[in-house]
């Protein structure tokens, strides 16, 4: 059991500003500190438009700040200081347009969300996409059970070998968690929600192994029936209200060739996922009402690109008629150059690449499945986002949006971390600080952004600030930095002028000002 020690305080003690509702925190174990809601208070933080010739700039550190707000002069360019590290944004060099972040709602997101009161089930998709929360604008939900479920299924279990998908319907889970969810957060976002929608599996009478996980294949007789299984999840989402953005072509095809990977899984070819998709799903998608849904490709790790992508579009190249983009997710980035990435998008310069899951805890030496408090797992988010932003993904979807204090349900134990973790049995649920690092990003870089091109020059002997920029729809200039040193000065210049900050040490801070193009000067 952990012991916690809880400490409200009001968040303009730890720096300059505040949130417009500080933080409630609760420190643990020595970690950085938790923001506690209940069902009379929970945190939240309001941008503010950056006045003319000031900027305003939101803080998170490992010491416990949460968007630590100041306001401040830019001020003209002087001589470069020995000891600051000078950040030159050229707004003129574009890259990607960006399309959003998000969290998924699984059936275990739902649950635990259902599982709280109808005021803290509120407060959460507030805190997640209320204006006065971290605003996301995309969701991913599977289609069917996932490993995130509290049991298997599929849409169509019974009866065996229906190839007309004749008993095809949704499950208890959609009406009572995933659909109640997502309808709650339609009705909260002023941005439009974009929806991505990933099957596991299919009905087990469709895969060669008649198993839920290991090493499967689907059986060709059912490459039309897999593809209408698609249109069939559309159109019963539709009829809930529930318009679907983008499907993948299966989540994480790997999963399905490697026989230990316990969670339900599908097996891919390269060479045969091209084949479904030219002659299957592409064409009963573009044929259907749904002709305009995204399609991506892949759902799986970085490192698999150069094989399950590159080979599957060099042996059927019709499948890039179909496909819009790249999903891609986060478990091998750490050993996975991020240069795959920026080849994706210059070898296909039409095709957007959209990371698509993300947590911490998966992996078997991570025992301590839900770490509270844990900055380092948010320092992973913010380093894993800015390193993708950099290689010209669009958007950023985190897993689960809430699980328990296991870090479940998980109906095969693969339980994992959350930026939310639910109480309702003391009626709260706890922000940690990935949340945070989320929210860095998602509350103001929005939808239809550009990332702009940064030059540092930093003193000899420190590290690089690590960051990104973006020329804003609001007419904006954006900055994300991480400073994973001790304190350091910053200058963030653009044309003669430049916003000065002092980095806490182990922070992600956000800098915004008004951006005045030298046309309209």
């Amino acid at each position: 059991m952990y012991k916690f020690f809880v400490i409200i305080f009001v968040c303009l003690f730890l720096g300059k500003g505040s949130a417009d509702k500080p933080c409630a925190a609760r420190s643990v174990d020595g970690r950085s500190v938790l923001c506690v809601c209940n069902a009379t208070y929970c945190d939240d933080i309001t941008r503010e438009a950056p006045a003319s010739g000031k900027f305003v700039a939101y803080t998170s550190s490992e010491g416990g700040l949460r968007f630590n707000k100041i306001h401040d002069e830019l001020e003209d360019v002087a001589s470069s200081s020995c000891c600051t590290t000078t950040l030159t944004i050229n707004p003129d060099t574009t890259f990607q347009t960006i399309e959003g972040f998000g969290g998924a709602v699984t059936d275990s997101a739902g649950l635990n969300w259902k599982n709280l009161s109808e005021t803290l089930q509120n407060e959460l998709i507030n805190a997640y996409y209320g204006d006065n929360g971290l605003e996301y604008n995309m969701v991913r939900v599977p289609i069917g059970g996932a490993d995130f479920s509290s049991r298997f299924y599929t849409y169509n279990d019974l009866p065996k070998d229906d190839v007309k998908l004749s008993n095809f319907s949704l499950a208890y889970e959609d009406y009572h968690y995933k659909l109640p969810m997502i309808k709650k957060i339609l009705s909260t976002s002023s941005a439009p929600i974009e929806i991505v929608a990933s099957t596991w599996t299919p009905p087990l009478w469709m895969k060669s192994s008649n198993k839920s996980s290991g090493f499967s294949h689907l059986k060709e007789e059912y490459y039309q029936t897999y593809a209408d299984y698609h249109k069939l999840f559309l159109e019963h989402y539709a009829k809930e209200g529930v318009k679907i953005w983008a499907i993948t072509t299966t989540n994480e095809p790997i999963n399905g060739v490697i026989p230990f990977i316990k969670i339900n899984s599908l097996g891919w070819t390269p060479y045969n996922m091209g084949k479904w998709i030219v002659n299957n799903l592409g064409p009963t998608i573009r044929n259907s009402t749904f002709k305009d849904i995204k399609i991506l490709a892949l759902d799986d790790q970085r490192y698999t690109i150069p094989v399950w992508f590159e080979l599957m579009v060099k042996k059927h190249p019709k499948a890039l008629e179909y496909i819009d983009g790249v999903a891609v997710h986060w478990y091998g980035d750490a050993f996975t150059p991020a240069s795959i990435l920026s080849t994706v998008s210059k070898k296909y310069p039409g095709k957007f690449i959209l990371a698509t899951e993300a947590c911490e805890g998966s992996f078997p030496w991570q025992k301590e499945k839900v770490e509270l408090g844990s900055w380092s797992r948010a320092k992973n988010y913010i380093e894993d986002i800015l390193e993708d932003l950099n290689h010209n993904v669009v958007g950023w979807i985190d897993w689960n949006l809430c699980l328990n204090a296991d870090g479940g349900p998980n109906w095969v134990s693969n339980n994992v971390d959350s930026p939310i973790i639910v109480y309702p049995e003391v009626g709260e649920f706890v922000k940690q600080p990935m949340f945070y690092a989320m929210g860095h990003f998602a509350k103001f870089v929005p939808r239809g952004s550009k990332r702009i091109d940064v030059k540092e020059k930093k003193p000899v002997l420190k590290k690089s600030i690590e960051n990104a920029a973006f020329l804003t729809p609001r007419g904006t200039i954006v900055a994300v930095l991480y400073n994973g040193g001790g304190e350091r000065n910053v200058a963030v210049k653009l044309g003669d002028q430049q916003a000065r900050l002092v980095l806490d040490s182990n922070s992600v801070t956000t800098v915004e000002f008004l951006y005045q193009s030298s046309d309209s000067q």
